[in-house]
């Protein structure tokens, strides 16, 4: 079986944390015919983790870690940088589901962190690792109640929290934008571009990594053939790591099961001194909207302010100029409204990134084809899931038995998605009614 690559990552903007990292060393791009034993497409945070676990479970096999770009520019390093440890299920209006489900998911989620908090510390990678939970926030009465169930959620997981009223929301963040608010104290905060910079750089010495490397065309069988523009890949064994982009692996029984979703962020410039004692505030925060559709917030401890909204249904996987130019007009719109005394300050990036969804929140994780292991649809948790997808699936692949992988497996796979063109009319009108409903929380 063999198909083609037809959608790649592209530059969707300029990502705030990306830019601010030095430039990286050269890459060193896949060039003429090569073998591995094994072949990790895609570097974000499933594909290291299945990297580095592999190597350590094998550390005599030749591992392959192949991307598009350089590590830390795509997906990985859009997002919000939050590891997240509670529930977060972006369908629900309180993130929570079962008792059962969320208790699952804790363990996935604490299992990721801790295996990421060991590389850190072991390698001093610079990230600005912050464990200090996350704050949720709430600017209306629906956000309120979403509040409200959200707490009523983690009494019953047993999960600690504090409520926070509208003076201790203020206290935190300078703003009096926030009615209400409560913080978990789990969440660890990252800068992930760094992050996955950082463990791309300290992979174990059995792994190659290939950047700048599109693979064109996959062939699947005893050895897969993965083709670049400059060379070839063959390895019997094939870890898919490439989420978003997976869904158009229709012969994998991949397509038409996984949501391709863009959501966007913008980062202002460093505030100066007097710019800050405006604020007020904690120095370094993140916050998490009570409605799902709302406006992620963090401020960073190197002054500049990121915040994160808008949902768009892309199967094309990529943000035209345009696009990108209405939502940095909506963040403006947001940002003001809850800073305006920081009106003066602009934003500098904006950016868009891919999640990889799926309508039930399943993924398909296992042996989906011979020889061929799949760690996408992190339904988006990419840093969270997406680190223990990758850890669980290099176990699984090796026969490493664990609880963690026993609850991986139990976790349902992707329901089958109604056709097109009523999928992309269903999806968009879903976003469209629930962002008119996050009203101000937006």
């Amino acid at each position: 079986m063999q198909l083609r690559c037809h959608h790649l990552p592209q530059d969707d903007g300029r990502c705030g944390w990306y830019d601010l990292l030095p430039s990286p060393p050269p890459s060193v791009p896949l060039v003429g015919q090569q073998k591995a034993d094994w072949v990790v497409l895609g570097a974000g945070y499933a594909g290291l983790a299945a990297a580095r676990r592999l190597a350590e479970l094998a550390p005599n096999a030749a591992i392959v870690l192949i991307d598009a770009r350089r590590v830390g520019f795509g997906a990985a390093g859009r997002n919000s940088g939050f590891m997240i440890d509670l529930p977060h299920d972006l369908t629900s209006h309180s993130y929570t589901g079962s008792r059962e489900a969320d208790h699952a998911m804790i363990r996935l989620n604490r299992g990721a962190i801790d295996y990421t908090r060991e590389i850190v510390k072991r390698h001093a990678i610079a990230c600005d690792w912050r464990e200090q939970g996350k704050l949720h926030g709430a600017a209306q009465q629906r956000g309120l109640a979403s509040l409200a169930s959200f707490a009523d959620g983690l009494k019953a997981l047993g999960e600690p929290f504090t409520e926070l009223d509208a003076q201790a929301m203020k206290a935190a963040t300078g703003s009096d934008f926030y009615r209400g608010g409560l913080h978990a104290p789990g969440c660890v905060l990252v800068q992930p571009a760094a992050l996955a910079r950082g463990l791309g750089q300290t992979l174990p010495d059995n792994v190659t990594l290939y950047e700048d490397s599109p693979v064109n065309d996959i062939a699947f069988g005893s050895p897969h053939v993965l083709t670049t523009p400059c060379g070839q890949l063959k390895a019997p064994n094939l870890v898919l790591a490439n989420n978003a982009y997976a869904a158009q692996f229709g012969g994998l029984g991949l397509k038409g099961k996984l949501l391709p979703v863009y959501t966007f962020a913008s980062m202002t410039r460093e505030l100066s001194g007097a710019e800050a004692q405006a604020l007020g505030g904690e120095a370094s925060w993140g916050l998490i909207p009570a409605d799902p559709m709302g406006s992620t917030v963090r401020r960073l401890a190197n002054g500049r302010l990121c915040i994160r909204n808008t949902f768009s249904y892309q199967p094309s996987l990529k943000a035209s100029k345009g696009a990108l130019a209405r939502v940095r007009a909506a963040h403006r719109r947001s940002f003001v409204r809850r800073f305006p005394m920081l009106d003066g300050v602009e934003l500098t990036h904006t950016w868009g990134g891919a999640l990889c969804l799926s309508r039930n929140g399943g993924a398909p994780f296992g042996e989906i084809a011979p020889r061929v292991f799949s760690a996408v649809c992190q339904n988006g948790l990419g840093l969270t899931r997406g680190t223990i997808s990758g850890k669980l699936i290099a176990d699984y692949a090796l026969g490493a038995e664990s609880d963690l992988l026993s609850i991986m497996r139990q976790q349902p796979k992707p329901c089958r998605n109604p056709p097109e063109p009523l999928l992309g009319l269903g999806v968009r009108s879903s976003i469209a009614w629930k962002e008119w409903q996050a009203g101000i929380e937006l």
